[in-house]
């Protein structure tokens, strides 16, 4: 997987306690970072050590081998260097390095130990010398680094051209994802000034459920099974949400409640959603090459997938012309389809809609637009990140009709903040808004899913869901 030439023989160690030799720890390094510092003396024979493996095995040839087939080798050669040259380390120095090493080799360097952690949301490399994490709602800085901005470079090569994309001067912004599914950002110089910036939206390894968002107090029991019934009843959904706010998580979640039956085809521009159906096919788009030809946008894939015959179309997120091919879709038969859109509540969602589609060339009235936004879009779902770093489903509401040119909407249910405790964090409850009957309640009889729907109704407008 890696070669002689994007291997940096000086990398700096990757394990999550590391600072930069000479330079004072971070503000916010702990105290195992700091005991786990490495000295100059410990890069130096690194550096040594992995000039003496490139000489000695070929590098190129490990791609061959499996991963911990290709790691005992590394390590078995690294070994016998060590014993040769008569290297003086501690057991746990030896260890680090064996790590180091491999890590450099065959996989990312210094992010490698952040990418194993479960409990990291994003990881944002802000040039060689700066990595911040997101976990547990709460950004922090780590202690890791990298050697210099060129070998932070390579790493960023390394992960684009795995699915066929690149990240140079010509080229200097790049969208990719990592074999997990993890989505990945890279803006490299001259547009980022202080070296390559890296952003990592990492998926956890189990896939997050309705039921484990409950847990969470994302939402109420209640507020789950009224979700569960509208990604079963086929309403088309639109997902809205700032940054970071849990969109693509939700709809993973609601896309669970499809038959297994039905054809759903994505549409992306980094494929990161992770079906269950068997029945599904991933579309991608693809960046432009060298002669800036072969560019497939996100409304080319759109306005394909009509012609695949599909039952369902999701698009991972909506932000330009697309949106046009979307409602078109979702009012032409395609009834359950889905999509996300950065927006901060449910009318601003539908506005954005509005406005995506005037920028995209489309000369119609604003009064037809609207009106295939309401004909189109059954529900909108509004994802939040409170300021406490804490994710809630703060809105489920429905598209109801036009009162003259307005569009009009009812909400379902709400979330209401209450204020917040002594240690900052948010106090609310999720409550139904007391309607009889939503506008899916025909659907949902159609599926047999009315009782429950009225039962999910009725409990949540009882008060017992504070957070505690």
């Amino acid at each position: 997987m890696a070669d002689s030439q994007s291997v940096e023989p000086e990398v700096k160690s990757n394990a999550p306690t590391i600072a930069v030799e000479e330079k004072p720890a971070p503000p916010k390094a702990t105290p195992e970072e700091i005991k786990r510092r490495k000295s100059k003396d410990y890069y130096e024979t690194k550096g040594q050590i992995f000039g003496a493996l490139v000489e000695a095995i070929d590098l190129s040839q490990l791609s061959r081998l499996g991963p911990e087939d290709a790691r005992d080798e590394i390590r078995d050669v690294v070994n016998d260097i060590i014993a040769l040259k008569n290297v003086v380390m501690s057991i746990s120095e030896q260890e680090d390095l064996l790590d180091d090493i491999c890590n450099d080799v065959l996989g990312y360097g210094p992010l490698e130990p952040l990418l194993a952690r479960d409990d990291i949301a994003d990881i944002m490399v802000n040039g060689s010398q700066t990595v911040y994490i997101e976990t547990e709602g709460k950004m922090q800085q780590t202690g890791i680094h990298f050697r210099d901005n060129a070998q932070l470079m390579n790493i960023c090569q390394r992960i684009v051209s795995q699915v066929g994309r690149r990240v140079d001067d010509s080229s200097p912004i790049c969208d990719a994802r990592l074999p997990d599914g993890s989505r990945v950002n890279v803006i490299a110089p001259p547009l980022a000034i202080d070296g390559p910036a890296l952003t990592i939206r990492k998926f956890k390894k189990d896939k997050l459920t309705l039921e484990q968002l409950t847990k969470f107090g994302s939402i109420t029991p209640e507020g789950s099974t009224i979700l569960q019934i509208i990604g079963r009843s086929r309403c088309n959904v639109l997902i809205s949400g700032g940054t970071g706010s849990g969109k693509t998580t939700l709809l993973n979640c609601l896309t669970a409640y499809i038959e297994s039956t039905e054809r759903i085809i994505t549409c992306e521009d980094s494929a990161e959603l992770q079906l269950q159906q068997p029945h599904v096919v991933r579309l991608e788009t693809r960046p432009p090459n060298l002669e800036g030809e072969g560019e497939i946008t996100m409304r080319d894939l759109v306005k394909n997938c009509l012609r695949m015959r599909p039952e369902r179309i999701i698009v991972g997120e909506v932000r330009g012309p697309e949106a046009f091919d979307l409602l078109q879709a979702m009012n032409t038969g395609h009834d359950g389809s889905m999509g996300t859109l950065h927006a901060n509540s449910p009318r601003e969602a539908l506005s954005r809609l509005e406005s995506m589609i005037t920028m995209g060339g489309f000369s119609l009235p604003s009064r037809t637009l609207r009106e295939m936004i309401v004909s189109s879009i059954d529900v909108v779902v509004q994802a939040a990140r409170l300021r406490d770093g804490s994710r809630r489903i703060t809105h489920v509401t429905e598209v109801m009709g036009m009162e003259g040119d307005v569009i009009i909407t009812q909400d379902v249910f709400l979330y209401e903040m209450m204020g917040e405790d002594a240690s900052g964090r948010i106090i609310g409850r999720h409550r139904s808004t007391g309607i009889g009957r939503p506008r899916f309640w025909e659907r949902a009889r159609y599926f047999g899913e009315e009782n429950r729907l009225a039962q999910a109704l009725d409990a949540s407008e009882m008060p017992e869901y504070a957070d505690e």
